[in-house]
């Protein structure tokens, strides 16, 4: 009888039910920690001669890694918690695929846990997941004057901020700033002189950074940007229907928009067609963060890419490595994807 109280099956190894790390030392002729050092799939995989035996040996005896018992034993889970406001937003839930991806790859699963935009829902559901074991938080929640990040940081819990930044804690996000400056630039290139900008709410980071970049590409032609130009609103496809009127019912309306998220563009796209204006020739609209319906609508928007894959594996490496101090804040370049919604002003 074995000390956990499992049975201790007759036969050789290849005819037990259970293969184990001893049945792998046996075979492969080293010890069992050398096993288990090798076997170890968190680490970089070792490509020594002895490395190479002891795997081939797992592979003939069909063993496999019990995760969660080596979880438990260095007192973790194997569990990542991911924090979003809602997963019916497309930018949230492609985050959190991208964040299982990554998270799958490392030996861990990733859970989520949704809460609106609402302070005291994110807190709770923040001690929800850390009740239920979680090894580390990654979280897409983060307000610019939220203060679970600082309490995070306080009690020594693991965590990093995706999409958005407070500027202290772990954070993988694009370069938001070079995203809106892309954005604009292509806009001007194209001729346009009269540019709009609906971007996201004043405590997001997000909206604050590729709001700036807008205005570093006016400002490079030469453009003012008055306060009628721009409006700061939510990230839903109504929000950006209603900022869509305002701006496209003016006696002079713009001739071109930046959109600070593709459903602020899809939201503007609806407003601009419902007044008899025809996106891509009366007016030019471009998105953000090119969503997969982006390139499906009737007029292909163009819009700035976001590499949620590389944010995610980021995210992962700093919430599970050891970060330098002074440097937790990592970004990924964007890029622009040029489509229908955008044209050359007549």
């Amino acid at each position: 009888m074995r000390e956990s109280g499992a049975m201790e099956l007759e036969g050789p190894p290849e005819q037990r039910s259970v293969v184990t790390l001893r049945d792998v030392a046996e075979e492969s002729g080293v010890s069992v920690s050398t096993v288990s050092r090798i076997l170890d799939d968190r680490g970089t995989p070792s490509r020594t001669a002895t490395a190479t035996k002891v795997r081939a040996a797992a592979e003939r005896l069909g063993y496999r890694r019990n995760v969660f018992a080596s979880n438990l034993r260095r007192g973790a889970t194997g569990t990542i918690g991911v924090l979003v406001p809602r997963l019916t937003d497309a930018v949230m839930a492609l985050m959190f695929e991208a964040i299982e991806r990554a998270a799958r790859r490392q030996g861990y699963f990733a859970v989520v846990a949704t809460c609106g935009d609402d302070a005291d829902a994110e807190r709770r559901a923040t001690e929800t997941l850390l009740d239920r074991g979680v090894d580390g938080l990654i979280l897409a929640t983060a307000r610019i004057d939220d203060s679970l990040p600082a309490s995070l940081r306080e009690r020594g819990i693991p965590h990093v901020l995706v999409l958005r930044t407070d500027g202290v804690s772990p954070s993988a996000l694009g370069d938001d700033e070079t995203g809106g400056y892309l954005a604009v630039r292509h806009l001007l290139d194209l001729g346009h002189r009269d540019i709009a900008v609906v971007t996201g709410p004043w405590f997001t980071s997000s909206g604050q950074d590729r709001l700036r970049g807008a205005q570093k590409a006016l400002a490079e032609a030469g453009i003012d940007l008055p306060d009628g130009r721009v409006i700061s609103t939510g990230y839903g496809v109504d929000a950006g229907s209603e900022a869509g009127y305002t701006l496209l019912r003016a006696e002079a309306r713009p001739t071109a928009i930046f959109a600070a998220n593709d459903n602020l563009a899809i939201g503007i796209i609806g407003a601009a067609r419902n007044l008899g204006i025809l996106p891509g020739q009366d007016l030019s609209i471009v998105g953000y963060n090119d969503i997969p319906l982006a390139s499906r609508l009737p007029t292909p928007l163009t819009s700035v890419a976001t590499s949620f894959d590389q944010i995610a594996t980021t995210a992962l490496d700093q919430l599970l490595s050891p970060q330098p101090a002074g440097v937790p804040i990592k970004r990924a370049l964007p890029s622009l994807i040029p489509r229908a919604s955008t044209s050359r002003i007549s």
